[in-house]
């Protein structure tokens, strides 16, 4: 069902109906008509008394509705315990006519069986009610009939009771089946309604996430490449430059080019929105952290990896966690205790990675008061 309520609608009309649906919706609906239905029936025994077993089929008739809908198969209760009593007493009470329309169109409702199944099923019902009365009319004479005899009884006129029953248990049948094919089409349409809308939100947010992504290469790409080219070309275009420093130009010219290659990638996932493009260029791990750092010594820094314990494949997202963990804090000490000398440790135990990045630099004593 749907968490949202629907517009009532301006006219007086309208607000009737909806107040009516909701209220035919609540759990109290079958009940309180069940109950009413069943008052009716005991006034309509009390008026015009019949036998024992016709009583009880009026009274289980319109008592069964009070739990149709939480039970629908108790249409078939329903609609047998109407049947018998017409069959038994030769006279439909109105309370039954009711209860047999409500029990076919809960049956039909809820399609509790094929419709058509329950069509014959009904129509041979009533053809047994039938040849039920048509046996007594033989036997005791009917009023308004004559006396039948020989081949009377297969005269087509003593079955209009099986063409009447089955045409209304027919209608009953085939408005319950239409209203649930009515709200099944409708939650249908809400449902496509949802996916459409949950389809736009996606492309909406691919569409910012692709804008974001050429912003972001906009602004940083092209500096980072400036960088590299710049400190590539300073080791050709500066004369008598030392050794060292060329050395260090070309490591920065390594590392802002691995910063693209590293940026592209992202700017891949931030577009597509999926991992296809991660799968293209692997993530770091910590496979990786010889060369990580042996860049930071590149660089001037010192640095020594010290792996305790025995190397275990470990998640993706632990193994990238621990190597930006490890980056982060090189490059902290590299900005903020040059010339120190980093220890890098790696633990491996059952279930547990323990990373620990420690250096030797200079602590300061003096607090700023």
């Amino acid at each position: 069902m749907n968490s949202t309520t629907p517009d009532p609608g301006p006219t007086l009309t309208g607000r009737v109906r909806w107040r009516l649906r909701r209220w035919t919706a609540t759990p109290a609906y079958p009940r309180l008509t069940g109950g009413v239905l069943t008052a009716v029936a005991v006034v309509e025994l009390a008026l015009v008394p019949g036998s024992v077993i016709t009583a009880l089929g009026v009274l289980v008739c319109t008592l069964s509705l009070m739990w149709r809908r939480a039970h629908p198969a108790v249409g078939f209760l329903t609609v047998g315990a109407a049947l018998l009593s017409f069959g038994t007493d030769g006279n439909m009470a109105y309370a039954t006519v009711v209860g047999t329309l409500m029990g076919s169109y809960t049956l039909g409702r809820h399609r509790v069986q094929h419709p058509a199944l329950l069509v014959i099923c009904g129509a041979l019902a009533s053809l047994t009610v039938n040849l039920v009365h048509i046996d007594r009319w033989t036997r005791d004479g009917s009023p308004g009939l004559p006396v039948l005899q020989g081949s009377d009884r297969f005269s087509l006129g003593l079955y209009a009771e099986t063409l009447v029953l089955t045409v209304v248990i027919l209608g009953a049948v085939s408005m319950g089946d239409a209203v649930r094919s009515r709200e099944e089409t409708r939650h249908e349409r809400a449902a496509a309604q949802s996916r459409l809308l949950m389809m736009e939100r996606r492309q909406a947010a691919e569409t910012e996430r692709a804008t974001i992504a050429r912003e972001l290469h906009d602004m940083i790409a092209h500096s980072v490449s400036m960088i590299a080219v710049q400190a590539e070309s300073a080791t050709y275009t500066t004369a008598e430059l030392p050794g060292p420093a060329a050395d260090a130009f070309q490591q920065i010219a390594g590392t802002a080019r691995s910063s693209m290659a590293e940026l592209r990638r992202l700017l891949g996932v931030l577009r597509a929105g999926t991992s296809t493009a991660a799968l293209r260029s692997p993530q770091p791990s910590l496979a990786g952290l010889e060369d990580l750092v042996e860049q930071h010594r590149a660089v001037g820094g010192s640095a020594e990896l010290r792996v305790i314990g025995e190397r275990t494949e470990l998640p993706a997202s632990w193994e990238l966690s621990a190597y930006r963990i490890v980056q982060e804090a090189l490059t902290n000490a590299r900005r903020h205790a040059p010339g120190a000398h980093t220890l890098v440790e790696i633990g491996y135990r059952p279930g547990v990675l323990s990373v620990r990045v420690s250096d030797d630099g200079p602590v300061e004593a003096e607090l700023p008061w």
